[in-house]
């Protein structure tokens, strides 16, 4: 999966994708919770990576982050900006982010990481490890299944993983995990997972 086909996917139902998703009262209140504990207040950037609307890096700041939401839908972007005019919000990739090295003391990744191929996460985690502090945390909303699949999501193919497979490749990565929140599909959505997990030194 390409970083052009998502954001031609995502571009295509901008709209909809907004009026369903796109306000912190369309997250679970567990969430929230889960991504302030570990990334509000934070002394340093925190970058909400695939940030889409704009909703959570919102959140963030409510929660004494420097969060700036990063994005490579225009459409996100433009929609975040006029939304939330004192956020910061940028068109970027995570594959390739314009931030230097060891410069972000927290990363949101919520769906971000569905439609990366299984053979494409190692790089992109390891991006993620370029970019952080030492003791940096990062927080990564999942689908989750009893093995590394792909699916029909709404959008375009996306991939659940089991937790401990997942916790894995984080380690590998130099992200060790610290918490995690679980919860069963219900009422058409599929089961979730949150995960949290610190960079290690070195």
């Amino acid at each position: 999966m390409t970083t052009a086909q998502v954001r031609r996917a995502y571009a295509s139902v901008a709209a909809l994708y907004i009026e369903m998703f796109g306000t912190s009262e369309q997250v679970h209140p567990d969430d929230l919770a889960f991504i302030r504990r570990h990334l509000g207040g934070r002394p340093g950037p925190v970058l909400d990576l695939g940030c889409g609307p704009g909703h959570l890096t919102d959140h963030l700041r409510s929660a004494g982050a420097d969060a700036i939401g990063v994005d490579v839908v225009p459409e996100f972007v433009t929609h975040a900006r006029a939304t939330h005019p004192g956020g910061r919000y940028v068109l970027g990739s995570m594959e390739r982010l314009a931030v230097a090295d060891r410069r972000a003391v927290g990363i949101l990744a919520w769906g971000s990481v569905i439609h990366l191929p299984p053979d494409d996460l190692d790089a992109v985690l390891a991006e993620f490890r370029r970019v952080t502090t030492p003791g940096a945390t990062a927080v990564f909303g999942i689908f989750v299944g009893d093995e590394v699949a792909a699916f029909d999501h709404k959008v375009l193919t996306a991939y659940r993983w089991p937790v401990s497979e997942f916790s894995e490749r984080l380690a590998r990565a130099g992200f060790t995990e610290v918490e995690r929140l679980h919860r069963p599909g219900d009422a058409g959505r599929r089961p979730h997972a949150a995960v949290a997990a610190v960079r290690t030194t070195g």
